[in-house]
């Protein structure tokens, strides 16, 4: 997840402090399900494998905690995802490092790998899910309702899935910009100068490397081709329009960043935040460069908590968590088949922001070499 609350695509518990960080040196803490019946979650590949949803559930209740990073409360309603977990469940939920990215989290992973303060579950890009996946870091698990994901939305063998999604969008302060940009291209012009922002660096962030491939298909690239978004950002760089200044709901208050390129469900909410401090803020997806991607979940392979990982990944993936999404304006990767099954929340899937057309996204491979470009060109082409 994606760095304002880069991730986006945010909570109740933080663990940052150097107290807590000291607990690193600790070991992981054992499976307490290891006892039950021999059977361990930390190998489990389904609920069903374990004994049910119901044997999960309390074998997280004896683990006591869910540990994860980078989950802002703001971002596709995690503050709810949270409250109705520990509710349902009664188990604490910690959150190191909300404003943290992707890239934060798997350097987590890898840092603290056999350790008890690593993070049990991540919220990642997919480009950052597949190449955590390469690395080796994930555990397999198939959620109840996996063969209801789109088959190009999940890992073959479960080390990922995604989530939710949306579509990158320009959000404006309309009291602050005359005149709010609809296009890519309306972003060139000399009255946005000091105004446009991404939400973090995209060699770090999953939404803000998302509007560099936005910026691509609207100038000419590809799924196979990002180096005209990374030049167009060096272009509105050069023209004073682009600011380096992450994207925040604090930015956009303090008018820093009047115009936030983000996915839409951050930027639909914020039309609901601001509002009621006087801040008119306008939402609108690019016509020149529709980009919709997801944001996958995934477990550590090495999670100190393997059963509420699992729980955790389940309840996410249920109606419930699945329209908890939808009431934050993300669109949720089951909603076809919950439209189907009639357990799609009608009402606040009608309030998404509007978009033609249907989405079509990059392969793995594809996003691997974006990502290696940016990686390679980003800097330079940003800086000064």
């Amino acid at each position: 997840m994606t760095v304002f609350p880069p991730r986006a695509a945010v909570l109740t518990g933080v663990l940052t402090t150097a107290a807590a960080l000291a607990l690193s040196a600790c070991d992981a803490a054992s499976d307490p399900s290891d006892a039950d019946g021999g059977k361990s979650a930390a190998t489990a590949t389904t609920a069903e494998a374990f004994g049910g949803i119901g044997a999960l559930a309390d074998a997280a209740k004896k683990e006591g905690t869910l540990h994860a990073i980078a989950l802002p409360r703001d971002w596709a309603n995690y503050g709810a995802l949270i409250d109705g977990f520990k509710k349902k469940y009664g188990i604490k939920v910690e959150v190191e490092n909300p404003k943290g990215a992707s890239q934060d989290e798997i350097s987590a992973v890898k840092s603290r790998q056999g350790k008890d303060n690593a993070p049990d579950v991540l919220d990642l890009g997919s480009s950052f899910a597949q190449s955590a996946a390469q690395d080796g870091l994930l555990a397999a698990y198939d959620v109840t309702g996996f063969a209801d994901i789109p088959d190009v939305q999940r890992d073959s063998i479960g080390r990922w899935a995604n989530d939710y999604g949306g579509y990158i969008s320009f959000g404006c302060n309309a009291k602050r910009v005359r005149t709010c940009p609809t296009s890519f291209k309306d972003l060139l012009q000399p009255q946005y100068k000091g105004k446009v922002a991404l939400n973090g660096d995209p060699t770090k962030s999953g939404s803000a490397f998302a509007a560099v491939y936005a910026a691509a298909l609207a100038n000419g690239g590809s799924f196979d081709d990002i180096q005209p978004g990374i030049d167009f950002f060096a272009k509105l760089r050069r023209s004073g329009n682009f600011t380096r200044v992450p994207s925040t709901p604090a930015t956009v208050a303090k008018g820093e960043t009047p115009i936030s390129i983000d996915w839409d469900y951050l930027n639909a909410g914020y039309t609901d935040e601001f509002k009621s401090k006087g801040l008119d803020w306008t939402v609108a997806v690019p016509s020149d460069g529709k980009f919709a991607q997801y944001y996958s979940q995934a477990i550590n392979k090495d999670a100190p908590h393997p059963a509420a990982a699992r729980l955790w990944q389940e309840y996410l993936y249920s109606p419930e968590g699945q329209n908890l999404r939808l009431k934050g304006y993300a669109r949720p990767a089951l909603m076809t088949a919950m439209k189907k099954a009639g357990t799609l929340d009608k009402t606040a899937a009608a309030k998404l922001p509007k978009v033609s057309g249907t989405p079509s996204f990059p392969t793995e491979t594809q996003q691997s070499n974006a990502k290696l470009a940016l990686t390679q060109s980003w800097g330079k082409a940003v800086s000064g």
